[in-house]
């Protein structure tokens, strides 16, 4: 038989444990106290509080979180990636197109051979890295102020004009020589129709995919 408790309430907190019982666990008079019972249930919430982890809602709620951020960050890689494509294009075309001019430079100063009928625009892209043997001039050293293209009149010297063909970066086969993945157009095709011909005049791109300014690759 359990020994009411002396306190005036009939619940009463007991020696700071922290719970309410119905009766004080200071109750110990007669050698019959002994500590509380837990409360009806209290064992199996104090277990399903350690073992809460994360609700299924929790877990939904994150995953359209990431799927999300994945559809938001996928585009801007592949914008990103076409940019840098665009301006690798643009850097090829400028350097193939500065080679041809000071090839023409160089033949209207006298520094390369060429007939009467030729344009002076050099036969192929592979010349402009290969070089070619420079005319002889009398007189000694002579520089072109136009390119900064020097011969010897001692001798011949080979005059370079690029290190190495650029390759077009919106080439579908890498394999291809860089020389092969560039469309020419010779002296007297006109712009409208270009057309490759015995000298290479310009050069264009072969991709017809729109680029992000609104204009096709092959017209930049």
């Amino acid at each position: 038989m359990l020994v009411r408790s002396p306190h005036p309430r009939p619940l009463s907190h007991c020696g700071g444990e922290g719970r309410y019982r119905t009766f004080c666990g200071c109750a110990t008079e007669g050698g019959l106290g002994r500590n509380p019972l837990p409360l009806a249930g209290e064992g199996r919430v104090r277990g399903r509080v350690r073992a809460r982890g994360f609700t299924l809602i929790e877990l939904v709620v994150t995953l359209a979180l990431v799927s999300i951020m994945a559809l938001v960050a996928v585009p801007l890689y592949e914008v990103t990636a076409v940019r840098v494509k665009e301006a690798e294009l643009r850097t090829a075309l400028r350097q193939i197109r500065t080679a041809l001019d000071a090839y023409k430079d160089a033949a209207d100063a006298g520094k390369v051979q060429k007939d009467a009928s030729e344009s002076g625009f050099p036969p192929s892209l592979t010349v402009l890295v290969e070089g070619v043997d420079a005319a002889q001039a009398s007189g000694g050293l002579t520089t072109s102020s136009n390119t900064g293209l020097s011969t010897s009149g001692n001798g011949p010297s080979r005059l370079m004009f690029l290190r190495q063909i650029p390759r077009d970066p919106f080439t579908p086969d890498p394999s291809v020589p860089a020389a092969e993945q560039w469309d020419t157009r010779s002296y007297g095709s006109p712009p409208s129709d270009p057309q490759p011909g015995k000298d290479v005049y310009d050069v264009m791109s072969k991709s017809a995919t729109v680029g992000t300014n609104g204009i096709a690759y092959k017209d930049w």
